[in-house]
């Protein structure tokens, strides 16, 4: 029986990941973490995300991440680019290091063979840890490091944001990935504050996705309010 570990925010690109795991694997599980994150609700959210699906979540403790580095994600300051190394100061570094380390533990004593990753090389900010490269890197040490055949999979890992709704859409649950995930660096559910990064870039992809498939998508109910053009 095949059994996956999905990381989980409760955002747009992991519950993607999720809904495509759940089509493929015999048994899912999800995995979020707590880093004293500015939008701590996701774990709220991932938590009722996984249950909407049927799915068992555990909540892990990662906050000594927050202890060693300084950024947006976890501390109360503008959003923008550092100019020592180029990267939005919302990089948080060693995140997907720790995360997917802590999730390969998690697999070991679960008995799963696969972590399921939403990390993203197309749509990624320059983050270093989303690349191809660092997953294709670690999986093997991983692998020698617990004695076992664990993968990482990363379904989005070559797909922009208007793929990923596709993705969506294609395994049946566009609105509710519209409506009920949280991306907002601010903390908003569904269509977020619409002024972040994050959220720029989540509609960004989703009008490309509706222009693309206008006749497919009716407006007035795929969110809870009207989708707005910028």
């Amino acid at each position: 029986m095949s059994k996956a570990i999905v990381v989980f925010s409760g955002g747009q690109d992991s519950t993607t990941c999720l809904l495509w795991a759940l089509k493929r694997y015999d048994e899912v599980e999800t995995i979020t973490f707590s880093y004293n994150q500015r939008h701590k609700q996701e774990i709220e959210v991932a938590k009722k995300i996984s249950k909407d699906f049927g799915v068992k979540n555990q909540v892990i403790d990662a906050s000594v991440i927050n202890e060693l580095t300084v950024n947006a994600l976890t501390r109360d300051m503008d959003i923008d680019v550092d100019n020592d190394t180029g990267l939005p100061n919302t990089f948080v570094p060693g995140r997907n290091i720790l995360f997917l380390t802590l999730a390969s533990v998690v697999a070991y004593q679960r008995k799963a063979d696969t972590i399921v990753t939403g990390v993203c090389e197309t749509d990624f900010s320059g983050y270093p840890d989303c690349r191809n490269e660092f997953v294709r890197a670690l999986e093997p040490a991983l692998q020698l490091g617990l004695d076992k055949n664990i993968t990482i999979e990363t379904p989005l890992m070559w797909l922009n944001k208007a793929e990923t709704w596709e993705l969506a859409a294609n395994l049946g649950h566009l609105k509710y990935v519209v409506n009920n995930t949280l991306t907002c660096y601010n903390g908003v559910i569904g269509q977020g504050c619409g002024e972040c990064p994050a959220c720029k870039l989540r509609r960004k992809g989703l009008e490309e996705f509706i222009q693309k498939h206008p006749k497919e998508v009716g407006l007035t109910t795929l969110v809870n309010t009207p989708f707005q053009q910028n």
